[in-house]
């Protein structure tokens, strides 16, 4: 199958993208790697009337290293954070998860900004992103907004964007010399998406600890103050701190009922601390 008809733009900037996604009497999809709505388009599960191309927008490439953070624009790709074209500010985390994200023609093209605004619970980037406390910019007719990762991801294939609003940027934290993160997901093979993801950040000298059950029905289960799971922040890390029925209930109050679905959950988070960077 292949995809209905539609028209193309390939603007040269973050505002004449927006002025296109003014127009409320069509159909607007934004494409940057084209990774998720390609196939969708081929499958005819979208249909728009006009496919707009991010790939102009120098501004969505870019990358300012600030001081505490370092912000990166929404098209920079899987392979531009494995690679390390990014500056890593994570000590490995970011990168790690990069390689482990399908294939690799799928992580040249594939974009974070992309990822995190198609919102598959199985997919990386919105789960270790939460746990390392990342914020997304939004644009869009009233001007911009930011929110933390977690919180732009408001259900299973449903991003927090108003009309006429597109994800322009995501600040990224810097790790402090003492952080330590883990991450793990559990897949039945190589690239394929994950059936449970367990995340971690601790990083004492900025008062962080933070968890996520990722891989759910919906958005991820983020555990904004993970002491209880993984101790005291200025003790050494140890797996036989981890209280898994600490996380069972933590996430079974989230919604989680399945028993078994709640074990696998538990059992990620659990490997991702047994091997901590």
């Amino acid at each position: 199958m292949k995809p209905v008809n539609f028209d193309y733009a390939r603007p040269g900037d973050v505002s004449a993208v927006l002025d296109l996604l003014k127009d409320d009497t069509r159909l607007v999809k934004l494409i940057a790697g084209g990774q998720s709505l390609g196939p969708m388009l081929n499958m005819r599960l979208v249909q728009p009337d006009l496919v707009v191309d991010l790939t102009g927008v120098a501004e969505l490439k870019g990358v300012d290293d600030r001081k505490d953070e370092i912000v990166v624009g929404a098209c920079i790709t899987h392979a531009d954070i494995e690679d390390y074209r990014v500056p890593d500010v994570t000590h490995d985390a970011l990168p790690t998860v990069a390689r482990g994200i399908a294939y690799r023609a799928v992580r040249n093209r594939g974009t974070m900004g992309g990822s995190l605004t198609h919102a598959d619970p199985s997919a990386d980037w919105v789960s270790m992103l939460s746990a390392i406390g990342a914020k997304v910019t939004l644009r869009g007719p009233s001007g911009s907004r930011t929110l933390p990762v977690e919180d732009y991801m408001i259900g299973a294939l449903e991003a927090d964007l108003a009309h006429g609003e597109m994800l322009v940027s995501i600040s990224i934290p810097k790790l402090s010399a003492r952080a330590r993160w883990g991450y793990y997901k559990s897949c039945r093979k190589t690239g394929e998406f994950a059936h449970a993801i367990g995340a971690f950040v601790i990083d004492p000298e900025r008062q962080v600890s933070r968890a996520v059950f990722g891989a759910t029905e919906s958005r991820p289960i983020v555990v904004t103050d993970a002491r209880q799971l993984l101790g005291d922040l200025n003790k050494e890390l140890s797996s036989s701190a981890f209280d898994a029925k600490a996380a069972d209930a933590m996430i079974e109050a989230a919604g989680m009922v399945d028993a078994i679905d709640r074990k696998i959950h538990v059992v990620a988070l659990r490997r991702a601390i047994e091997q901590a960077h």
